[in-house]
């Protein structure tokens, strides 16, 4: 399936019926709290089977995955891939496999947000997206709001370090 820049791949609350392997493309996921904030909270990136919560067990998503560009998802029925993991005893390994490449994902991302200036974080995020965007600059796939919730900063001082530039 072929989704485009700004297509939604599932929504937050989605009965998880699903799984989807990210065959090439990006997302970002959003998350809408109770107060109305929205939050961008994930990337999700070629090579990834999702939701990452569902690759044991079925639940409803937890958030909302836009298109940050033309990507092609491969969906899987939630029922086939539960049956795999009970008839395929390779199957949890390349789960847990699946999964450690997250949490690596994570703790890079973490090592990130501990930069020591917004600048460096900045840069950070930059070069780590634009290898998996394929060179699109971050500006083009998230707002500066988005891109201050990932490295921890306000708007305001993305829109201050994009004017340094």
């Amino acid at each position: 399936m072929i989704v485009h820049k700004g297509e939604i791949l599932f929504r937050q609350g989605d009965s998880g019926e699903y799984l989807y392997h990210i065959k090439r493309g990006l997302f970002k996921v959003t998350r809408l709290h109770e107060n109305g904030n929205m939050v961008l909270f994930n990337i999700l990136y070629s090579g990834e089977t999702v939701p990452h919560h569902s690759l044991i067990t079925a639940k409803e998503t937890h958030g909302t995955a836009i298109a940050l560009m033309q990507s092609e998802v491969e969906v899987i029925p939630a029922k086939e891939w539960y049956s795999q993991l009970v008839e395929n005893p390779t199957k949890p390994m390349e789960i847990a496999l699946l999964l450690q490449e997250k949490l690596r994902f994570m703790q890079q991302r973490v090592d990130h947000l501990t930069a020591g200036t917004p600048a460096e974080r900045l840069e950070l995020l930059t070069e780590w997206l634009y290898d998996y965007s394929h060179g699109v600059d971050v500006t083009e796939l998230l707002t500066q709001e988005e891109i201050g919730q990932l490295i921890g900063v306000r708007r305001e001082t993305i829109n201050r370090l994009m004017r340094l530039k």
